[in-house]
C-alpha cells in the first residue's frame, strides 16, 4: 500500500509562489528580449500582472499559515520578525547596488535584462517584507479582540484583495483612480494604526528593544521603497512591476503602522515603571489567591505574602511574627534582610514608642487593620505593621521597615492590607481544605468499601428447574459484612453460603472478601460441608484480626437425589419449612464460628445435618440482624415472627416469599427507625 506523505500547505504556497515569480521573471524576461530586438513575442501585458497577483496571493497566503501556527507569539518577537526580514531585504538591495557600482562602465552595468532580473529579486523580496510585516501587525492589532476591531481587519483584507486586482483595470497607469485609491488604503492604515493596546504590556526593557526594532523596520520600508522606485526614475527597467496599488498600500501601512507604534512606546516610556509595578501588584495577587493547593501549607502563604508586601513598597527589612499558642512562645518567620540583633533593636525602640508599645502589649485584644509610624532606629526610620487575621482570630504581625522617614505611602498601605487580607482568606481556606480533605477520604473508603460489599454480592444465584432462590442484604451502616452466595458443579448439585462478619464498617467489609476469596478456592473442590468449614477456618485464621470471626453456615443441595446437606459455624440456624408436615423448625445443629478456634481442634466443634427434601419445602437462611430488628420499644423482630411471616406465606414464590419478610421487618422497626445490624436472607423453595 502506497503512503501518501504529509505535506503541509503552507509549503505548497511556498513552492507555487517561487514556481509563479519564476514565471514571471521569465515572462518578463522574454518581452524585454523583445523589445530589445524589435520582435513581438506574443505575450499579452495581462499574463504579467495575472502573474503577479498570483504570487502576492500566495505569499499572503504562505506567511498567514506560517504566523498563525507559531508557538512564539510574543511581542517582541513579532516586531523583531518584521525587522530581520527588512535587514534581508535591504541588505540583498545594498548588494545589487554595490554589484552595480563595481560593474559601472562595463557592458553589464547597462544590460536590461540582467538589471530587470535583480530588479524581480528586488520586487520580491520587498514583497516578501510588506506582506509579512502586514500580517505580523495583524496579531498586534487583533491583541486584544473586540468585534469592531476584527471587522476593521476583515474590511482590510478585502480591500486588499482589491487593490490587487486593480493593475488589470488600470492598465498599470499613473491616473487619478490610482491617486483615489492609494489614499484610502493611507487614510484606512492611519484607522487600523490606531490599534496599540500591546505596547502598555511591554516592560521598560521591551520597550527599548522594540524602539530599536520598529527603528529599523522604518529604515528599512522607506529605503526599499526609494530603491524600487529608482528603477522607474531611471528608465532601466521596460516592466514596471512596482506601481502596484496593492504593492505600494502595504508600503503605507507598514511605515504608518511602524511610525504609529515608535511614537507611543517612546511615549509610554515614562510610565512603564509604574505599570510594571502595578502588573507585579496583579500577579502577586494572583499568587496569594491561588497559593492554597492539596499538599502545601500555611507557610508558602505567608512566604509570599512578605514578597509581595516587599516589592509593593520597596521595603528594605521585613519579618513576620506568629502569636504563641498555649506553652509556647512568639515564632518570628520569613524574616528577611534584617539580622536578630537589628530585629530585636527595633523592638526595643517600638517598646518605647507609645502607640507601638500599647499595640504590642495588647495585640490580641486591639481591633486594628495597620499601624503606621517614625521610629528613632539608626538604620530604619519608618514602619508598617499590619495584623494578620484568620476568622477574626490573631495569627500574627507583619514587620514592614523602610530606611526612610514617612516611607509607607496611602496607596503602598492600601495594598499591603489588600494582600494581608487575601493571605488571611487563603491560610482559612487552607485550614477548612484540609477538613474537606479529610472528610473526602472518609467518603473515598466508604465507597472503596461499598464497591467491595457490592462486588461480594452475586448478581445472580444458580439453581434449575428443582428450586427457586432469592437473596437479599442491606447494611447498617455505609457498608456492612454480611454475604451470601452459591455455586453450581453440575446439572444438579450446587453449593450455598450465607455468613456475617463480627463487626461493622469497612473491616466487616474487607474481612467479608477474604471470605468470598476462600468461599471459591474451596467450592471447586466439591468438599463436605464440615470439611470445607475446617478448611475455611485454617484459611481465615492467618487473614482475620484476633478479635474477629466469621459466623457462616454451608450448603450442599443434589437435586437429583433429593439430598441436602449442610453445617453451621455458629450461624443463626436455617429456617426450613416441610411441606408434607405442613411444619417449620429451626435446623440447629452444633458449629462455632470461623476464627474463633485456630487450630486443629476445631473440627470438634462442628456437626454435619443432612436431610431430604420435597416438593414445597422452603429454606429460609438469614443474618442475625433479621431476628435482632428492633422497633422503637426495644422489642426484637424474633424466631417466631420470621416462623409467622413463612408460614402466612408459604404458596407464594420465593421471590415474594422474600419481598414480603423484608417488608415485615421494615414495617416491625417503623419508618423512622434505622437497623441495628446488617441484614441478610436467602430464600430457596423447592419445586420438585
Amino acid at each position: 500500500m502506497v503512503k501518501i506523505p504529509n505535506i503541509r500547505i503552507s509549503k505548497i504556497n511556498l513552492l507555487l509562489a517561487t514556481l509563479t515569480w519564476l514565471a514571471l521573471l521569465f515572462v518578463n524576461l522574454i518581452h524585454i528580449f523583445g523589445e530589445i530586438n524589435q520582435m513581438s513575442t506574443g505575450i499579452a501585458p495581462e499574463v504579467t500582472w495575472i502573474l503577479e497577483i498570483i504570487f502576492f496571493i500566495l505569499v499572503y497566503l504562505y506567511f498567514n499559515d506560517a504566523i498563525n501556527k507559531s508557538e512564539n507569539n510574543n511581542f517582541l518577537d513579532l516586531i523583531w520578525r518584521a525587522a530581520s526580514t527588512g535587514l534581508i531585504a535591504s541588505g540583498v538591495s545594498l548588494l545589487i547596488m554595490v554589484f552595480y557600482n563595481i560593474l559601472e562602465g562595463g557592458r553589464l552595468y547597462a544590460d536590461p535584462l540582467l538589471r530587470n532580473f535583480f530588479y524581480h529579486v528586488n520586487f520580491a523580496l520587498t514583497t516578501v517584507f510588506l506582506i509579512s510585516s502586514t500580517l505580523l501587525w495583524k496579531h498586534l492589532i487583533l491583541y486584544q479582540k473586540s468585534k469592531s476591531v476584527v471587522q476593521q481587519w476583515q474590511a482590510y483584507e478585502i480591500i486588499l484583495l482589491i487593490s490587487m486586482f486593480f493593475v488589470l483595470i488600470n492598465q498599470n497607469s499613473f491616473n487619478y483612480g490610482f491617486i483615489f485609491g492609494l489614499l484610502f488604503l493611507i487614510i484606512y492604515s492611519v484607522i487600523l494604526a490606531a490599534n496599540l493596546k500591546w505596547i502598555p504590556y511591554l516592560t521598560f526593557k521591551e520597550k527599548w528593544k522594540s524602539i530599536l526594532f520598529l527603528a529599523i523596520i522604518i529604515v528599512c520600508t522607506g529605503y526599499l521603497l526609494l530603491q524600487l522606485l529608482s528603477y522607474s526614475e531611471n528608465h532601466t527597467s521596460y516592466i514596471n512591476l512596482t506601481e502596484n496599488l496593492f504593492l505600494l498600500g502595504l508600503f503605507a501601512f507598514v511605515l504608518i503602522y511602524s511610525v504609529f507604534s515608535l511614537l507611543v512606546t517612546l511615549f509610554n516610556l515614562p510610565t512603564s515603571s509604574v505599570f510594571e509595578q502595578k502588573l507585579t501588584e496583579a500577579v502577586n495577587f494572583q499568587r496569594l489567591s491561588q497559593s492554597i493547593k492539596p499538599g502545601e501549607n500555611e507557610e508558602q502563604v505567608l512566604d509570599i505574602l512578605m514578597d509581595s508586601c516587599m516589592s509593593a513598597a520597596y521595603v528594605d527589612a521585613a519579618w513576620l511574627e506568629i502569636q504563641p499558642t498555649e506553652g509556647e512562645t512568639k515564632k518570628i518567620v520569613h524574616q528577611k534582610f534584617i539580622s536578630n540583633q537589628e530585629r530585636q533593636q527595633v523592638m526595643d525602640v517600638l517598646a518605647t514608642t507609645k502607640h507601638f508599645a500599647d499595640y504590642l502589649k495588647k495585640d490580641s485584644d486591639v481591633n486594628m487593620e495597620y499601624l503606621y509610624g517614625k521610629i528613632t532606629h539608626e538604620a530604619y526610620l519608618s514602619i508598617l505593621i499590619v495584623p494578620i487575621r484568620v476568622n477574626k482570630k490573631l495569627l500574627g504581625n507583619i514587620f514592614l521597615l523602610k530606611e526612610v522617614k514617612d516611607g509607607f505611602n496611602k496607596e503602598m498601605i492600601n495594598i499591603i492590607c489588600t494582600f494581608v487580607g487575601q493571605a488571611s482568606i487563603s491560610v482559612e481556606n487552607y485550614r477548612l481544605l484540609n477538613e474537606a480533605i479529610k472528610n473526602e477520604r472518609y467518603k473515598e473508603e466508604l465507597e472503596i468499601a461499598q464497591r467491595v460489599q457490592r462486588s461480594l454480592l452475586p448478581s445472580s444465584l444458580h439453581h434449575n428447574s428443582c428450586f427457586e432462590i432469592e437473596g437479599f442484604s442491606a447494611a447498617a451502616d455505609e457498608v456492612g459484612g454480611d454475604y451470601y452466595e452459591s455455586y453450581r458443579f453440575d446439572q444438579d448439585n450446587f453449593a450455598l453460603i450465607i455468613g456475617d462478619v463480627s463487626g461493622k464498617g469497612t473491616s466487616a467489609a474487607f474481612n467479608m472478601s477474604q471470605m468470598k476469596g476462600v468461599f471459591h478456592s474451596l467450592v471447586q473442590l466439591n468438599l463436605p460441608p464440615v470439611e470445607f468449614m475446617v478448611k475455611a477456618n485454617n484459611a481465615l485464621s492467618d487473614c482475620l484480626e484476633k478479635n474477629h470471626f466469621i459466623t457462616t453456615t454451608y450448603y450442599s443441595v443434589n437435586t437429583a437425589e433429593k439430598d441436602i446437606r449442610f453445617a453451621r459455624a455458629g450461624h443463626c440456624p436455617t429456617l426450613y419449612y416441610d411441606a408434607i408436615k405442613d411444619k417449620s423448625s429451626y435446623l440447629d445443629v452444633n458449629g462455632m464460628g470461623l476464627g474463633i478456634v485456630r487450630n486443629e481442634r476445631f473440627v470438634q466443634y462442628l456437626e454435619e445435618g443432612h436431610l431430604r427434601y420435597h416438593p414445597g419445602d422452603i429454606m429460609v437462611m438469614y443474618t442475625d440482624g433479621i431476628i435482632e430488628a428492633k422497633n422503637e420499644k426495644g422489642e426484637e423482630f424474633g424466631f417466631e415472627a420470621l416462623r409467622s411471616v413463612l408460614h402466612e406465606t408459604k404458596d407464594l414464590c420465593a421471590s415474594q416469599i422474600k419481598e414480603e419478610i423484608i417488608q415485615r421487618v421494615h414495617h416491625f422497626i417503623g419508618k423512622n427507625a434505622l437497623p441495628d445490624d446488617d441484614y441478610s436472607l436467602m430464600v430457596v423453595k423447592f419445586t420438585a
